[in-house]
């Protein structure tokens, strides 16, 4: 019932036509998302014939091949028409029967009879944005008032990457290294170049003090990354931006905050008041992937 197949295989529109009818829908897991940030290293496991779907990202390290969500890709898992407990527990056999796993997320809609780990995301649904902002806590509100001074001497405005490239290289928080780095800054200008990247800079004096980096689709903005210059954090200029895309985008996009398991980060973004998901994962240790490397080589 459940077929793999690798990348040269898939009939990727009636990928395409599975994903976005599907309950889970995700930009994470449409072609596009998941050709920049694996290189095309993804296969599928098809349920029937393309009744439900799963992506399956993998890397190549030291001659064997380990299945991991690629960067800046958060959630991927089965999609499907309606979720279906018994489907996805197929799925998940299959899965842990025939690949090495080193960390690879589901979506939020997918229930197991197993139980996972569990992760957290933030969303914002789409709705006027009036609704929207009066939820938002008070310290969110606050921070978003204004000085007069920095008023009249501030705007907010989309730029490009090469405009954007050396503040972001500044200003990137997590990269392990100078290649780790380099290879964020890659993925934006690839997301550029298909039309998928908004960078959107707060200006203070002429000069970019705050950024916001996101995925963009017809359905969802996805926030990649938030950069802030330190010397002015409290000048809240990554508030003002998140509330810009928020009021041009929330009627018929949602704003989806991607989580994080940073407690400042968090706190930030249950300022907006965005609803809460939870979604499952699997994580190995290098002891256990290291075990079953051998049978998966």
């Amino acid at each position: 019932m459940i077929r793999r197949l690798k990348y040269n295989e898939i009939d990727f529109e009636k990928y395409r036509e599975c994903l976005e009818n599907s309950e889970q829908r995700k930009y994470s897991a449409t072609r596009d998302f998941l050709d920049i940030t694996s290189g095309k290293q993804w296969e599928l496991l098809i349920y029937n014939n393309y009744e439900a779907v799963m992506p399956v990202p993998f890397v190549k390290k030291f001659g064997y091949k380990l299945v991991i969500n690629p960067k800046l890709c958060q959630q991927l898992g089965v999609f499907s028409n309606k979720d279906s407990l018994t489907i996805n527990d197929l799925f998940l056999t299959f899965f842990e029967n025939n690949y090495n796993i080193w960390y690879y997320a589901f979506n939020a809609k997918n229930n197991f009879s197993k139980q996972l780990n569990q992760r957290q995301n933030f969303l914002i649904y789409p709705n006027d944005y009036e609704n929207v902002r009066q939820k938002y806590s008070p310290k969110r509100k606050r921070k978003l008032r204004l000085d007069e001074e920095v008023l009249q001497n501030s705007e907010v405005k989309d730029v490009t990457i090469s405009k954007a490239l050396e503040f972001i290289s500044e200003n990137l928080i997590g990269a392990k290294n100078e290649k780790d780095k380099n290879k964020f800054l890659d993925l934006f200008a690839d997301f550029e170049n298909a039309k998928h990247l908004k960078l959107t800079a707060f200006f203070y004096h002429n000069s970019i003090i705050n950024l916001i980096a996101v995925y963009t689709d017809d359905k969802t903005l996805a926030l990649l990354g938030t950069f802030n210059d330190r010397e002015n954090i409290k000048l809240s200029g990554s508030s003002v931006i998140i509330d810009y895309l928020i009021s041009e985008n929330i009627q018929n996009k949602i704003f989806d905050f991607e989580g994080s398991d940073v407690p400042a980060i968090e706190e930030f973004f249950r300022g907006f008041r965005p609803e809460l998901e939870i979604y499952p994962a699997i994580l190995n240790s290098k002891k256990e992937i290291l075990k079953r490397a051998l049978k998966f080589k």
